[in-house]
């Protein structure tokens, strides 16, 4: 293998791709990246089993060559190294060339890099994925949905069907949950032309959607995605990125969610959000995270939480509107914030159904999401 590449798009597919080596992998070929060179261009491959990332980088695209290539063939190098160094390399042009026993040889300007590469039929070959069921969604949308929908997932691994997002898609609508229990965000967009195309139950890995948002371009591209039976592909321009649907059942979240309300409240987003975050620092302390909310007889609420050390923190809110009877609640600040803070809305609604019962968040002006918190049952 001998090439001649553009510095810059080879650092950027790197980049991409190496969003799925693992440094605990047990497997020494998947501490690698592949490189296969072709007269098309250069593919590089990435993979820690649970998710492949492949990044296609042509010969050639309509401004300028990319690459030149003199001699095809393929390698794996050592990600750690390859990562890094390209990106540290003084000139714009890149040689490549790959000798014996995998030897490569990399040159820039004056730089001179001689290192240890792999066997490339060592590397696992990529899942074959066959699927008619296909839909593409703008990349923003995708981010978006992902955003509101991920913090919620669990961390803890021994209910390992928690720490995905549960995609359905039906009706031409596609819905994310997520849950961990103690707190649920739901997330649901409209989308064209899937009228044939119709899945439950794919749970991917909370950790696999944050890498997948970091590929995901700013500017509004479509985003292809291919669900077949125990893998998803996702499409975005040149890039390639598979993942592993989690094995399990996901929980029917639906028998937690109140269909009516006792209490509902309307409220500025952004002062009930600053207004939690003060008394967060006090319930903080506690190492409780509990804090105190109550309709007051005037029509306002009252926010409130307190330290045995440090002592209390008390504020009152007015409310736009405020409808049913009065309660006093307490709930986890932290959980509270996590949603305030990816709320876009200016007002939102807090309705509950009594004090035991979920506490129901959803911003005023959008229909599509709805986060639901358990709330504490507190001894004063």
């Amino acid at each position: 293998m001998k090439i001649s590449i553009l510095k810059n798009v080879l650092n950027e597919s790197i980049q991409h791709v190496s969003k799925a080596i693992s440094s605990r992998t047990t497997i020494p070929i998947l501490s690698g990246i592949k490189l296969d060179v072709n007269h098309q261009g250069v593919t590089l491959t990435a993979s820690d089993t649970d998710i492949s990332i492949q990044s296609f980088i042509p010969a050639e695209d309509e401004k300028q060559t990319i690459v030149q290539v003199d001699q095809p063939g393929s390698v794996v190098l050592p990600a750690k190294f390859f990562v890094e160094i390209i990106k540290k390399l003084p000139s714009q042009e890149i040689q490549m060339e790959v000798k014996e026993n995998f030897q490569t040889f990399i040159a820039a300007g004056a730089t001179e890099i001689q290192m240890v590469g792999l066997d490339p039929e060592e590397f696992p070959v990529l899942p074959s994925i066959e699927g008619n069921q296909t839909v593409s969604l703008p990349g923003d949308l995708l981010k978006n949905m992902i955003k509101q929908t991920v913090f919620s997932i669990s961390t803890h691994e021994t209910t390992p069907i928690l720490t995905g997002v549960l995609w359905n898609l039906a009706d031409n609508e596609l819905k994310f949950t997520a849950t961990d229990r103690h707190r649920l965000a739901t997330r649901s967009a409209q989308l064209e032309g899937t009228e044939d195309v119709k899945f439950s139950n794919v749970v991917i890995a909370g950790k696999t959607l944050n890498e997948l948002s970091k590929i995901i371009p700013d500017q509004n591209t479509l985003v292809d995605i291919v669900v077949a039976d125990n893998q998803v592909l996702f499409k975005i321009d040149r890039v390639l990125f598979y993942s592993r649907i989690l094995d399990g059942i996901y929980p029917d979240t639906s028998r937690i969610i109140p269909t009516t309300h006792k209490t509902e409240l309307i409220l500025d987003t952004k002062k009930l959000s600053e207004s939690i975050d003060r008394a967060y620092l006090l319930s903080k302390e506690e190492k409780t995270n509990i804090v105190r909310m109550q309709t007051m007889e005037h029509g306002g609420i009252e926010i409130s939480s307190s330290s045995s050390e440090l002592g209390k923190v008390r504020e009152e809110l007015e409310l736009i509107d405020f409808k049913g009877e009065s309660l006093r609640i307490s709930f986890n600040s932290k959980y509270m914030l996590d949603v305030l803070k990816i709320i876009e809305s200016e007002q939102l609604m807090i309705a509950f159904t009594g004090v035991m019962s979920p506490i129901i968040l959803k911003p005023l002006d959008d229909s599509q999401s709805m986060y639901v918190i358990l709330p504490y049952r507190t001894t004063n």
